[in-house]
């Protein structure tokens, strides 16, 4: 009696002294566990792909696993993975890619009113230039005119003086010829 109370106590020891280590199944399978380290033992039931499990024991190509449940068995090692299950990150990533949504939600309307205020500023941008456009063309007409009324009135001033030294040669030679008034010649003197 007191030899199987050693035995227990010193597997009880071991199992609870073994490192426990924090794994899941493989995210793309679904096991059957075994009763022992092989597939020849019997199946004593099923584990769900990224079902999380703590590892008891390793033997071969088996590793001994206990479920969240509590029930132990034996899986192939190369269907187990450390870490977190991708299954177990799915709402997190759910609940990031809602709000990558709502952001690209958002960032689309401030795409759009950027848009729109792009084609306003465009649009000011063109009735500008064309009033620029318009401006121009009058400034060339105007200095156009300028240049054109510099010479007309280089013209009419020409001519003018042209008209006062005709008519001055004409009362030069008319004025001398004009009979002269004699002077009466007052006896006074």
């Amino acid at each position: 009696m007191f030899k199987r109370f050693t035995t227990l106590s010193l597997l009880c020891g071991a199992i609870f002294s073994a490192p426990v280590q924090a794994a899941f199944i493989a995210d793309d399978v679904q096991l059957f566990m075994h009763s022992g380290p092989s597939y020849e033992y019997r199946i004593s039931g099923r584990v769900r792909s990224g079902e999380p499990v703590e590892i008891l024991e390793k033997s071969g190509d088996y590793t001994k696993v206990r479920l969240e449940s509590g029930k132990d068995g034996w899986v192939p090692t190369r269907y187990i993975s450390e870490g977190r299950s991708a299954l177990e990150e799915l709402p997190m990533l759910q609940q990031s890619l809602s709000e990558r949504e709502v952001e690209v939600k958002q960032q689309a309307e401030e795409i759009q009113l950027l848009r729109a205020r792009v084609n306003t500023l465009e649009a000011e941008s063109k009735s500008f230039t064309e009033q620029v456009v318009k401006r121009d063309t009058q400034i060339r007409d105007l200095q156009f005119e300028l240049q054109n009324m510099d010479q007309s009135n280089l013209m009419r001033w020409l001519t003018h003086g042209g008209i006062i030294a005709l008519a001055g040669v004409i009362l030069g030679l008319i004025i001398p010829n004009l009979p002269k008034r004699r002077k009466q010649r007052d006896e006074w003197f």
